[in-house]
């Protein structure tokens, strides 16, 4: 393999040999993604010493300056990187929440707190805010570690805040600061709803499930009041405070398969703790908004900028019903998992961890989320994500 003149400005770039095609094409991505954030700056991208590079192995010096690995595997270090963007853009949508129906405060600061907004929420539970601020919080603290952990060990870190363009709500209690996520004009995916309540499907062996929510999942629905006129019509603010009720768990399933797909791909010891310490975390926000999502009262709802319509049905009444809608059951039913042929088990799922952190961008993207997004933070996603799902397991 021939080596570029240290004089280069590529010099710092992945050296591949030029007769493999994957490899070409992971050139090509890196180049792609070194150029873009050479304009933008990356945290931590330029923290290694001289003294800790000196030490590094030959992977390390084939990488891109925005993804140095230091003392971890490359796999290792994109796992990371991938799960640390997918908080930072958890935290930003909290946040928004916060703001609005949570309590804002030192802990979790920015915003006022909305009082119409928040008491729509309290009608599914007179604790929601509570919720809703330690949620955010643990948010905060999964992105804050995840970083500072790659720091620590040389790695390159995420840093989105140039993707921070967004615009949000401007009703009373919002801070009014830019966004890198979109709660306006959400479509969501609420299968999760039937899948932890079915007892003889599990998507890892190909099953599909029925919506629990159908009208969410058609349409484009704001989860958050997006000025003081959406407060007038107190259905369709109950309407809105109903879409957050069901996000909240969309969102936090995702999680809750993530990490223990990513784990089994996972190196080092110590990032599969990380990987499998966070986790649970995600489960546990699951499943406590999976029960606060059943207590959305039934209601019909016309979005009287858009006119989208939107049906909360009761899913303990025909023609819902049954087991596989049933609002108590907030602990996995048990299923198949790895082959019909053996028990079936209470478990997570998915975890097959093939194209995971592709998937989760996938699923982020066709929920709204991004809507408005640039075209460099898409490819700076996939970038990430292409990272994390080509990670393999070794033996360290």
């Amino acid at each position: 393999m021939k080596k570029e003149d240290p004089s280069s400005s590529t010099s710092s770039q992945l050296i591949l040999e030029s007769g493999d095609p994957k490899n070409q094409r992971r050139r090509f991505k890196r180049l792609r993604r070194r150029s873009f954030l050479q304009g933008i700056g990356v945290a931590g991208a330029a923290s290694v010493g001289a003294g800790l590079l000196a030490q590094t192995s030959s992977a390390f010096a084939q990488e891109g300056p925005e993804e140095h690995s230091g003392r971890l595997t490359r796999g290792d270090a994109a796992l990371l990187r991938f799960a640390a963007a997918a908080e930072i853009l958890e935290t930003d949508f909290w946040v928004q929440y916060n703001e609005l129906g949570g309590i804002p405060d030192s802990e979790v600061p920015g915003g006022s707190g909305n009082a119409p907004y928040t008491a729509a929420l309290a009608v599914l539970d007179e604790d929601m805010a509570q919720y809703i601020h330690d949620n955010t919080d643990d948010e905060f603290t999964h992105q804050n570690f995840l970083n500072a952990y790659l720091a620590s060990k040389g790695a390159s870190t995420v840093n989105l805040e140039p993707f921070r363009t967004l615009p949000g709500s401007t009703a009373t209690g919002s801070s009014g600061k830019l966004r890198l996520t979109n709660l306006t004009q959400l479509t969501l995916d609420t299968s999760w709803w039937t899948r932890y309540r079915s007892s003889t499907k599990n998507p890892d062996l190909g099953d599909t499930f029925p919506q629990a929510v159908p009208t969410l999942a058609v349409g484009q629905h704001t989860a958050i009041p997006r000025t003081d006129n959406d407060l007038n019509d107190p259905n369709f603010l109950q309407a809105i405070a109903n879409t957050a009720a069901f996000h909240f768990p969309t969102i936090e399933q995702g999680g809750n398969s993530l990490y223990p797909s990513m784990a089994q791909r996972a190196t080092h010891v110590e990032v599969l703790r990380i990987l499998i310490s966070i986790g649970p975390t995600e489960t546990m926000h699951f499943q406590t908004w999976s029960d606060k999502a059943g207590n959305a009262p039934p209601l019909t709802a016309v979005d009287p900028v858009t006119g989208a319509s939107v049906t909360f049905p009761d899913l303990n009444s025909p023609p819902f019903g049954g087991e596989d809608f049933q609002t108590n059951l907030i602990m996995p039913e048990p299923c198949p998992f790895l082959s019909r042929k053996l028990p079936v088990v209470s478990i997570i799922r998915p975890t097959q961890t093939r194209g995971i952190a592709m998937g989760v961008v996938s699923f982020l993207t066709a929920m709204g989320l991004f809507i408005g997004q640039s075209p460099e933070f898409f490819a700076f996603m996939r970038d990430l994500a292409e990272d994390a799902d080509e990670a393999r397991r070794g033996i360290r």
